[in-house]
């Protein structure tokens, strides 16, 4: 069963030791001895915190079970310089981004970097992925009453991201159906600095990464890996962690989406005092990838329970899991999927009198086994409990066979969809777009109005600079 909990918003993912341990000793001071971590880099709480206890909490947000309204930013913060990464995007620019969050989304958003696999790129309903243009961002929307996830028709400068998010939070009440009326009503709102879209967003194949354990991090320094198995981190612990990382100079802690956490920036000279410190609170950091790339929902016992039974069968086979993720959800939940394999439980219809009903399965992976496609294909269905291990490893087996080939794939893809190139037009004062295909309603302009066909009066709906200032611009597009 589904255990409500309490949920502390850590705007993506990152916390000071300071906070930390305020949070651990309000949790403590409220009865609890251990929290746990969310998906989307939050904090739980198996019981409420008293008031009195979430005066230090600062910025961070309080909610309830079943409480709607804020939702989490998460980011690949955690990820920034221990795995692969865009040359421009570090770790400060992730954190003066998060610093312009000064109000609380109501919208999930996740801002990442397409070439790391430690955190989902397309589980937002606002998803800013770098681009490979310096502080410029790729947008793909999914609004909570839309089907399907859209890209949005301009690149995002990275100083606009917390307005560009707001804007569209303000649209929600009028529930646009098209992309297209969510880029005309933000143009309309707010002055940004946005760029054309000249290539198609590139996100590498790139194995899961081992994300636990003392790690090299350059040439000087290491990063440190936690991970509980039962997700009930203790709270002892945690304050005298957040004491060592005082000590050892540590700003930063990052919570990641797999229920665990990261502390960078280990110092050599304190990598041993760290090695005694874990050793002596007898701390596992060197669990099988077969356990760590499984992502749960949160205090569900019946997922462990099945978790364990299916990764008990998987060592007694010695099968190989490296660069392979498994999610347990439930029925009908596929829109925010991020692992390469789904076990899907079904819901069971309405039991006859005391006749009991047997739990059943579906088996889904990703395309390519590859999350970032958002395309899943159900493997089998309706099928035992028991029947999971065999069919797990078919796909493991699978995976590894085709491993090296999800590189073609786009190229069918391109071909199957078509690139043509449209022109365009661009502002040369503020970078707006007039798009001949969408003509401009603020003018009265017609949709499909060639750029030659506008009065000479015609002007940037934005800045009102002349006709003259807009120059031409070769844009690529995919067509069905």
């Amino acid at each position: 069963m589904k255990k409500e909990l309490n949920r502390l918003i850590i705007k993506g993912g990152v916390l000071s030791p300071g906070e930390l341990k305020s949070i651990a000793e309000a949790a403590e001071n409220s009865g609890l001895k251990t929290i746990s971590f969310g998906s989307r880099q939050d904090i739980l709480f198996s019981k409420e915190i008293a008031k009195e206890n979430i005066s230090n909490f600062n910025s961070l947000e309080w909610i309830a079970p079943n409480e709607k309204g804020t939702e989490n930013i998460m980011s690949s913060y955690v990820s920034a310089d221990i795995f692969p990464k865009n040359s421009w995007l570090t770790g400060d620019r992730y954190l003066y981004i998060l610093e312009q969050f000064r109000h609380h989304p109501l919208l999930k958003i996740n801002i990442t970097d397409p070439k790391q696999r430690l955190v989902p790129l397309f589980t937002g309903h606002l998803n800013f992925i770098a681009s490979p243009h310096e502080d410029y961002w790729y947008l793909y929307v999914r609004l909570p009453h839309w089907e399907k996830t859209v890209m949005y028709p301009a690149l995002i400068y990275s100083w606009d991201i917390s307005k560009v998010s707001l804007a569209i939070e303000e649209l929600l009440q009028e529930e646009p159906e098209e992309i297209t009326m969510v880029f005309e009503l933000v143009n309309d709102a707010i002055d940004t600095n946005n760029r054309t879209v000249d290539t198609p967003l590139d996100v590498p194949f790139h194995p899961f990464p081992y994300y636990e354990g003392m790690n090299r991090m350059g040439s000087d320094k290491y990063w440190l890996g936690l991970y509980w198995r039962n997700n009930k981190y203790d709270l002892d612990f945690l304050k005298a962690m957040c004491d060592l990382c005082a000590e050892c100079k540590i700003g930063k802690i990052c919570i990641t989406p797999w229920k665990s956490f990261i502390i960078k920036g280990i110092q050599t000279e304190f990598k041993l005092k760290w090695e005694k410190f874990l050793g002596k609170r007898g701390i596992n950091v060197r669990h099988s990838m077969l356990e760590l790339n499984w992502h749960l929902p949160v205090a569900n016992k019946e997922a462990v329970k099945l978790k364990k039974f299916l990764v008990a069968n998987f060592d007694q086979n010695d099968i190989s899991t490296y660069g392979l993720t498994f999610g347990i959800t439930d029925y009908n939940k596929k829109a925010y999927y991020f692992t390469a394999i789904v076990i899907e439980k079904n819901k069971q219809p309405e039991a006859l009198g005391s006749f009991k009903i047997r739990n059943t399965y579906n088996l889904l992976y990703a395309k390519n086994f590859d999350p970032n496609t958002l395309e899943y294909i159900t493997h089998v269905q309706d099928i035992d409990k028991v029947e999971l291990p065999g069919l797990l490893m078919e796909l493991s087996k699978m995976y590894f066979e085709t491993l090296g080939d999800e590189k073609e794939t786009p190229k069918k893809e391109t071909e199957a969809k078509k690139e043509i190139e449209t022109e365009v037009y661009q502002c040369s004062e503020c970078l707006t777009i007039y798009d001949p295909i969408y003509g401009d309603s603020t003018q009265d302009i017609p949709t499909n109005t060639p750029f030659e066909e506008l009065p000479e009066a015609y002007c940037c709906s934005l800045c009102e600079a002349p006709k003259s200032s807009l120059n031409k611009l070769n844009l690529i597009k995919e067509i069905s």
